[in-house]
């Protein structure tokens, strides 16, 4: 038994209008990777989402939060910031033993989610509108930017506290309140986070967290008449149906989706550093990655020896124990996510595409490995070309022209990122300008700076996150017009 597993299940409480909350029920969360019990949790229905958001709303229409200083909530953000980094060990543990995540990975999330909080907290002392000055002698226009109100979250399972650490400080820093509801797959670090942020400051219901399952928890959420906004990320087609569960109160809504995001790699590129990212890019949190760079568009004059190098170098990637601080790709998050990738594998298969590297579940280990797989002569057409698989399966296909590479990059429903290797400062601008994506990255590939702005294109969402663009989501502007001086009767004219 490895030192790290726990001897007991974590069993962290929902955490409604300040304090713990057990609603009578409870749920399991297994490992993924070793296949024992890790995670007790209370487990919320329709009613407890209820009282979270009733919780939401007191503090929010009641409460002194969204009336509060930029630098008073600055200051509550901060020290939420200085929290995680505390306890970064234990909840990048949880995050390890409940995704199947390396656990040198989950380490430096928790960095990341915390330096996500340190810029928010900048944010809310730049909270401003707008002033109109030249409407004629008699009249002043001032643009107020307000918080929305309440708004309800709800986070997937590949990136618990990163995922909702791009969301609930920017939400903050505007002055809205907030029900959260993670993943019943990866609950853990969020419900954590809800006593961090008592301790750091947030006044009593401003952040809710509650625990359970997209039916009746999360739906109930979506739907809540009192809630405001909706801030979702996940699937495309849970997305959709945020949306229509957003319908009877027209509430806002944000959504961070889908993506088959490619990588063009043109043959004038430093393919020494276009080989690391594209290995990344799809091994990377075990391909289970918005991000994920599960397309690769290589140049044609370059493609057979830099695929071959691409399977050469995917051979060394370590994939196995995720609390082995050697472990690069980890376990595959369930059996029903593991069947989807296997049938993904299969379809390419019937489709001709010829399997180059992997393919199949690791069988000589305990939990759920999949082998890090690459296909080359895909076509566009294949599903494994057009559909998001969420694991480790690289579909390649050639280009020759720029032209033919922008086409190839656009032909899916999603546009959230994409990746272009090319030292012609003009190829890297005609195709970061005509591929539809809400990333570009040049010469890189999936990093992250929290003061640029996410998201996506087409079907990849609505709305963006991170950057001094995220808090603008979590508001609404109004005029306020004044009229100076005597105003004249207008029935006298």
């Amino acid at each position: 038994m490895h030192p790290l597993l726990p001897s007991k299940p974590f069993a962290y409480p929902m955490w409604i209008d300040g304090k713990a909350y057990d609603s009578g029920q409870c749920f399991d969360r297994h490992s993924p990777a070793h296949d024992i019990k890790i995670g007790e949790y209370s487990m919320a229905n329709a009613n407890d989402v209820d009282r979270a958001v009733a919780a939401a709303r007191r503090a929010f229409d009641c409460g002194a939060w969204p009336h509060s200083s930029g630098a008073e909530r600055a200051q509550v953000l901060l020290r939420a910031a200085g929290l995680i980094r505390d306890n970064k060990d234990e909840l990048a543990l949880i995050e390890t033993l409940e995704s199947g995540k390396p656990i040198r990975q989950a380490r430096d999330e928790m960095e990341w989610a915390a330096g996500i909080w340190d810029y928010a907290a900048s944010l809310c002392r730049n909270i401003y509108g707008d002033t109109h000055n030249a409407l004629g002698p008699q009249t002043l226009g001032l643009v107020l930017r307000e918080p929305i109100g309440v708004v309800g979250m709800i986070t997937p399972w590949n990136f618990p506290l990163l995922i909702i650490s791009q969301k609930l400080p920017f939400a903050l820093a505007a002055g809205c309140t907030c029900v959260v509801k993670p993943s019943e797959l990866t609950p853990g670090t969020t419900l954590r986070l809800g006593e961090l942020l008592t301790r750091a400051g947030l006044p009593d219901g401003v952040a809710n967290f509650v625990a359970g399952f997209g039916d009746p928890a999360g739906s109930r959420l979506a739907a809540h008449p009192d809630v405001d906004m909706m801030s979702f990320t996940g699937s495309t087609k849970i997305g959709k149906s945020i949306v229509r569960a957003s319908q009877d109160n027209l509430k806002k809504v944000e959504l961070e989706l889908g993506g088959k995001n490619p990588q063009i790699v043109f043959a004038d590129a430093d393919l020494e550093a276009a080989l690391d990212a594209v290995v990344f890019g799809i091994c990377f949190n075990m391909g289970e990655c918005c991000n994920s760079g599960s397309r690769l568009l290589v140049q044609r004059p370059i493609a057979q020896d830099f695929i071959s190098r691409v399977v050469e170098t995917a051979k060394t990637i370590k994939v196995g124990d995720p609390l082995d601080q050697e472990t690069k790709v980890g376990a595959i998050i369930n059996e029903q996510q593991l069947s989807k990738i296997l049938g993904y594998i299969e379809s390419a298969l019937s489709d001709g595409a010829d399997l180059r590297l992997g393919g199949y579940q690791m069988k000589d280990v305990e939990g759920r490995f999949v082998e890090t797989t690459v296909f080359s002569s895909v076509h566009p057409e294949m599903r494994i070309a057009r559909e998001e698989i969420f694991g480790p399966v690289l579909s390649v296909m050639t280009f020759d022209s720029t032209a033919e590479a922008i086409q190839i990059a656009n032909d899916t429903a999603y546009g959230l990122s994409a990746g272009v290797w090319t030292r012609d400062i003009d190829t890297a601008f005609v195709v970061s300008r005509r591929v539809r994506a809400g990333t570009i990255w040049i010469n890189t590939f999936m990093e992250g700076p929290a003061e640029l702005c996410f998201g996506g294109y087409k079907e990849s969402g609505l709305g963006r996150e991170l950057g001094r663009f995220a808090i603008d989501e979590f508001t609404e502007l109004k005029t306020v017009q004044v009229h100076l001086g005597p105003r004249s009767s207008w029935w006298t004219h």
